[in-house]
């Protein structure tokens, strides 16, 4: 039986990019292809329209970046919400998204990181029915791509709360494991949910790779 639940979406954005060494939330994307001008998307709008399609609104989570991410936001749809000490670690901007989630009269949420070229709009759509059909105890749907664990995934009502209640500085990983009973891994079709792109040399690589794609695409 499947249920009845309305979704959020939560974009994680407050990192301070020290290893990329600018903002990668501002990276274009798709990279530029030779001769062209780079893309006036970027990692965050992308991620944005990505979720917005299977989501009824988009939470940005930013940290001192807020005044260079908000306008990206706000022009894409989405609204932002401010981690007052990022320093604090990722989990204190997972527990304010979730707050807000809840705030907003939802009860499940499509999470991401924007430190990645975003999934495919199908794919997000795949892991939200995929969660819609599971059965009550299944608490969270996560993307498995040839065997690696990502992003973005589902989080129902009951692993918001257990998120919401663990402390400030702890991980989504440990709590995540502690209810590993409740949690569906889904095998997906789209590299881009394990991808992680932290430093100058991943983003390069990552560029490399789309303009071969491109190529054989035009062959």
């Amino acid at each position: 039986m499947s249920r009845s639940v309305s979704f959020a979406g939560v974009i994680l954005a407050a990192g301070e990019s020290s290893r990329m060494g600018r903002d990668k939330a501002l990276l274009p994307w798709p990279p530029a292809r030779e001769g062209q001008a780079a893309s006036k998307d970027s990692f965050l709008s992308a991620a944005i329209r990505s979720l917005a399609a299977s989501t009824d609104f988009v939470i940005v989570v930013a940290g001192n970046n807020e005044p260079a991410l908000a306008p990206v936001a706000y022009a894409n749809g989405a609204s932002i919400v401010v981690n007052p000490d990022p320093s604090r670690g990722q989990f204190s901007s997972l527990q304010i998204g979730l707050h807000e989630v809840l705030q907003r009269g939802r009860d499940a949420a499509v999470i991401t990181l924007v430190d990645r070229p975003p999934a495919n709009t199908a794919t997000v759509q795949t892991l939200r029915d995929a969660f819609d059909a599971a059965p009550q105890n299944v608490w969270a749907m996560v993307p498995d791509f040839s065997g690696k664990h990502g992003h973005p995934f589902v989080a129902g009502r009951e692993m918001i709360e257990r998120f919401l209640q663990g402390p400030v500085t702890g991980n989504a990983r440990e709590i995540e494991h502690r209810y590993q009973d409740h949690i569906q891994y889904l095998a997906i079709d789209d590299p881009y949910v394990a991808l992680n792109i932290n430093t100058p040399e991943d983003y390069a690589a990552l560029t490399a790779r789309s303009q071969s794609l491109n190529r054989e695409s035009a062959i």
